[in-house]
């Protein structure tokens, strides 16, 4: 596995991270044990949860398969999901404000049974509160030692500019990761939120990186998608559209002696302003193919062939 700083940070994660979104809700304690023991025999060291993951028993069980081993991994979490209601009433006010926020990382913490999460984002922008007030709450944080780093998710190029001006203002910590959409072959995180990142020094942490599991190759043209899969229950997300740019992938890795996983994890981690391919993984065979994925690196010219199979969409 290899490790790289996260955006202009001292904070060191792997190259490929665990998403924890199935923790909870598709995998019992036993299976997410599996999932994280096999992790960490990988080297993975970034794992990235949220709050309303699995309703709230992902960071529950992490906690847990954590035990005596809290200090081998970076801790990732996220709060204030817009669209998702935490029972902590009407007194914690908008999702970014200080009251909500005091709320919600006590309860993390006390979820995943820890005194102090690596990396702290907020799940969705909130267009309530000014992001001053949400960058003051999180400065608070760091500086009790409750967070050690703050992030973002979903968060435009210009919300990332104006982040990173405010903090600058203020004097605050300021975000190091933004979180979106990305994958080889959805890259619009490529029009505007990844060159933001790189100008204002924050890695980005793609999520979705398989394509809901199109860029897995277990789905191709003329077969149904697994039952039971992301992909079944995404209706109209599969078009002829992007069966042929898979289709075309598929071709290219095996012609260059890689696996259509090798160039949607290696090929994702070589872009610029990439600071870990966070996948998830319902099996430890699927980690330990995740992580070996990450260790292909295309050449700059492997990477030119990539972008006309796959082009950013402007």
């Amino acid at each position: 596995m290899r490790y790289q700083a996260l955006g202009n940070s001292g904070l060191q994660v792997s190259v490929v991270g665990l998403g924890c979104n199935n923790f909870g809700g598709r995998l019992d304690l036993d299976a997410t044990t599996r999932v994280v023991d096999a992790a960490i025999e990988e080297g993975i060291t970034l794992f990235d949860t949220a709050d309303i993951y699995g309703g709230s028993e992902s960071e529950v069980l992490l906690g847990k398969a954590l035990k005596g081993r809290r200090d081998q991994v970076v801790l990732a979490t996220k709060f204030g999901h817009h669209s998702y209601d935490m029972g902590y009433g009407p007194a914690a006010g908008a999702k970014g404000g200080r009251a909500y926020i005091r709320r919600a990382v006590e309860a993390s913490l006390r979820r995943l049974d820890t005194d102090h999460i690596d990396l702290y984002q907020i799940h969705t922008p909130d267009p309530e509160t000014p992001i001053a007030e949400t960058l003051a709450a999180l400065h608070e944080l760091v500086l009790e030692g409750k967070v050690r780093y703050i992030g973002h998710s979903n968060f435009t190029g210009w919300q990332i500019a104006q982040a990173d001006h405010v903090a600058a203002e203020l004097g605050a910590t300021p975000f190091i990761s933004a979180q979106n959409h990305w994958s080889l072959l959805e890259r619009d995180a490529e029009t505007e939120v990844v060159p933001a990142s790189l100008e204002y020094g924050l890695g980005v942490l793609p999520y979705f990186p398989l394509a809901n599991g199109l860029l897995t190759g277990k789905v191709r043209r003329g077969a149904e998608p697994p039952e039971g899969s992301r992909l079944a229950t995404r209706e109209g997300y599969i078009t002829e559209d992007k069966l042929d740019r898979v289709e075309s992938l598929i071709a290219w890795a095996e012609k260059n002696g890689v696996s259509i996983l090798d160039v949607a994890i290696g090929g994702l981690a070589a872009q610029p302003g990439c600071g870990s391919v966070i996948a998830g993984a319902t099996k430890p065979e699927q980690v330990k193919a995740n992580a070996a994925a990450g260790d292909w690196i295309p050449t700059d010219d492997q990477l030119d062939e990539i972008d006309e199979i796959m082009p950013v969409r402007r």
